[in-house]
């Protein structure tokens, strides 16, 4: 039997991104039976409704890719109280147009980090909304906020922080128990 693959989106666009770090150690931290695969979306373009119906190579590209998934692991900075830009088009795409909306009844987990004392959870918190109005199934516990970033990663861009580590393992197990259930109904 092949592992259940989970989808990683986000990170950050940005090269030395503490987010993409996280993303990136999630990877090796996944539990026994599954795979995280990281789904680029730097060359998504714009969302734009006119192109429902012929969406480009990329947006097809992407868009099989969480087809594929039993799974998403959504890791998120967060900019001026808020969700990426970026990172809200990549949704956006994956969703639309509603006939073919790829999320719909996936399992989504959600971490953040950031330099600052929140750890992004505004962010966080904006997007449990979105994940609400695509019927997402959200692992909402425990909440993963790595604040303070810049203390909690090795000069090699490894977590070396023991209590996020734990909450991070923790939240991948439930993920991961959730996209069982997902794999074994479709």
């Amino acid at each position: 039997m092949s592992n259940i693959r989970i989808a990683g989106i986000g990170g950050s666009l940005r090269k030395e991104s503490f987010n993409s770090k996280l993303l990136y150690q999630a990877k090796g931290l996944m539990p026994s039976g599954m795979d995280l695969d990281v789904v680029p979306i730097g060359s998504l373009p714009l969302y734009n409704q006119d192109d429902d119906e012929n969406p480009s190579p990329e947006v097809k590209k992407f868009k099989d890719s969480l087809r594929k998934a039993s799974g998403i692991l959504i890791v998120s900075p967060e900019y001026n109280y808020s969700l990426p830009g970026f990172l809200k088009n990549a949704v956006d795409i994956g969703s639309r147009p509603s006939s073919d909306n790829v999320l719909r009844g996936k399992p989504v987990a959600l971490m953040s980090a950031s330099i600052g004392t929140f750890g992004g959870m505004r962010a966080q918190y904006h997007w449990r909304q979105v994940f609400l109005f695509l019927d997402m199934r959200q692992i909402s516990k425990p909440e993963v906020f790595v604040n303070f970033a810049q203390d909690k990663f090795d000069n090699a861009g490894k977590l070396k922080d023991p209590n996020t580590l734990s909450l991070i393992k923790e939240l991948l197990a439930h993920l991961s128990n959730a996209a069982n259930e997902y794999a074994a109904i479709q």
